[in-house]
């Protein structure tokens, strides 16, 4: 990497290291009803919005009706999405007369942003109005990583209670993390995204004319026009990167200079997507009263974030292979990638690309400013690794803090085999339903991820849809279907979406992923809270030590990531050993 990359990337990190423990010391007094800073503020807002909404601010539920509130509430949100899609041609703010999209597209996209994975198989300029993009996709940016945050607080509460049948509020929690957290800060650097020159007008498309003549079009003709899109962009970033979101205003996503116009930018965009998500451990070692159980979390997330991050630009920075033999030779240097920029944004290059890779499939973001499937097949197949071991490192904004305490009781668990003692975590002993459901949670991903991979293999029309062939039309598929059943919503690219069998079933795998884990997550949670203390004795495992903190990480791979070995081996690893012998 150059010096100007190696700059960014400790910046990035010294950014995290200031923002972690000022943020998770504030979530935790959100979340715990402690006195927080804005209370003055922010208790009168949230006090008028239970009495229109006729919530019991007071007023506590178990996991079960945790759970239905979640669900109620997704639903209603995925429908009002819904119709907005379908009839956006009579909706107002459409100055491109945009027309209404179609029935698979809409089903797919309002399950999309419902459940944060916002997976985009359309231009959103060329089919969504200024209408549709505010109030069909940026306010379920809100609504969605709220969900994901309450969800994550609820299984706090669970871990810290005990002989509690309770853990919580939804509608609390939901309002909370939009008005105390969400909210301000995304109003904070939406003024720092338009100071830096994104966007922010409610204008049509403007045809410009080119300072010079482009390459033809198809009917022969040169180009010396071109059309400049509008759209309140400025305002729409802080929260499609803090939420985890991705879906992008433009189909350029985060490589968009109306977007993303300089280094600035670029570090606020990587600094948004990881704020939350590592903040979540601190929180939770605060609400616990543990902060070494909070550490343990947070450093495994933070070593298994940074491994990736720093393996991907060193493997895209060796060049490309290919090029060698096809008579081209171009070095490596660190501010030449021998050939290897296609795919890329040549304003930010090869290392700048292959970080925001790694952290946006970290992260659950896919907030992507490369095309992954140009990368070299080991560098490619990080980002594809980092979704598979399940969002957890740190994962997605909430969904990563649960994942990876669901994690640390099977750790325990399978410690507790090892020594031939009941398995106890934070004084709670894990018990068989206990890891009944862990086990659901983690076997559920693989089952969904494989199983709409395999039948599209088997299906002659889908694979229409896929570009390429052999081991890199493989993980084209497989990445397609990892991507939305981990909620995370970045393309590989390479396939042509927008089809009926795609449109199905990605929304089906994106449901499955969302819902099937977020149950088990809140029965855990719910049966966590109910259990007692119990004293601690000499043959109990500690869960606050390095050498635990290493049991987790090496769970969190083998477990979960080795799962889809066989796939990956089918795939990326195929194509890379096949490109050198």
């Amino acid at each position: 990497m150059s010096t100007a990359n190696w700059i960014e990337f400790v910046v990035f990190l010294l950014l995290l290291c200031i923002s972690t423990p000022l943020l998770g010391n504030y979530m935790a007094k959100v979340y715990g009803n402690k006195k927080a800073p804005g209370d003055r503020f922010f208790l009168p807002v949230e006090r008028a919005i239970y009495r229109v909404s006729g919530i019991d601010p007071e007023g506590e539920q178990r996991w079960t009706a945790y759970a239905r509130s979640v669900l109620v509430f997704s639903l209603v949100s995925v429908l009002l999405t819904y119709i907005v899609f379908r009839l956006q041609g009579h909706l107002p703010m459409n100055p491109d007369h945009l027309g209404d999209t179609k029935p698979g597209l809409s089903f797919s996209e309002s399950i999309a942003f419902m459940t944060n994975t916002d997976w985009q198989s359309y231009v959103p300029e060329a089919t969504l109005g200024i209408f549709a993009q505010l109030i069909g996709v940026f306010v379920q940016f809100f609504l969605s990583a709220a969900v994901g945050m309450a969800i994550a607080a609820a299984f706090i509460r669970g871990v810290a209670r005990t002989r509690n049948t309770t853990i919580g509020n939804f509608w609390v929690d939901l309002v909370r993390s939009i008005t105390r957290i969400l909210v301000p800060i995304s109003i904070v650097f939406a003024f720092v995204f338009m100071s830096q020159g994104v966007i922010q007008n409610f204008h049509a498309q403007k045809s410009v004319t080119t300072t010079a003549t482009q390459t033809v079009d198809s009917t022969g003709a040169a180009v010396t026009a071109q059309k400049l899109p509008g759209g309140p962009v400025a305002s729409w970033m802080p929260i499609e990167a803090l939420g985890l979101n991705g879906g992008g205003y433009f189909n350029a996503n985060a490589s968009h200079p109306f977007e993303n116009p300089n280094p600035i930018t670029n570090m606020a965009i990587l600094w948004l997507l990881a704020m939350i998500p590592f903040a979540f451990p601190w929180t939770f070692g605060k609400m616990i009263g543990s902060f070494r159980q909070g550490m343990v979390v947070l450093t495994s997330m933070a070593v298994l974030f940074v491994m990736p991050l720093a393996l991907t630009a060193v493997l895209e920075g060796r060049g490309n292979n290919k090029m060698p033999p096809a008579g081209v030779s171009v070095a490596a240097t660190s501010t030449q990638t021998g050939g290897n920029l296609e795919g890329k944004d040549l304003r930010i290059g090869t290392a700048g690309s292959a970080i925001n890779a790694a952290a946006v499939t970290g992260t659950a973001a896919g907030m992507s400013n490369s095309a992954h499937e140009s990368y070299v097949p080991l560098a490619g197949s990080l980002p594809l690794f980092n979704m598979m071991l399940g969002e957890v490192t740190p994962g997605g904004i909430g969904s990563g803090l649960w994942g990876k305490l669901i994690l640390v009781l099977v750790s325990v668990f399978i410690a507790g085999l090892m020594v031939g003692r009941t398995p106890e975590y934070l004084g709670k002993k894990i018990r068989g339903p206990d890891v009944k459901l862990a086990a659901i949670y983690i076997l559920i991903m693989p089952l969904i991820v494989l199983t709409f991979a395999a039948a599209t293999l088997v299906m002659g029309s889908p694979l229409r849809s896929v570009f390429a062939s052999g081991p890199h039309g493989l993980t084209e598929i497989v990445y397609a279907y990892t991507s939305v059943a981990h909620n995370n919503g970045s393309g590989f690219a390479g396939i042509s979406a927008n089809t009926q069998w795609f449109n199905t079933t990605l929304g089906i795998a994106m449901l499955a992923g969302r819902f099937l884990l977020i149950i088990p997550a809140l029965a855990i949670a719910g049966a966590l809270g109910r259990k007692r203390v119990v004293p601690t004795s000499a043959g109990t495992l500690r869960t606050d030590t390095p050498l635990f903190t290493v049991m987790l990480m090496a769970v969190t791979v083998i477990v979960t990531g080795l799962t889809y070995f066989p796939v990956l081996a089918l795939g990326p690893l195929a194509e890379h050993f096949a490109g050198h012998f």
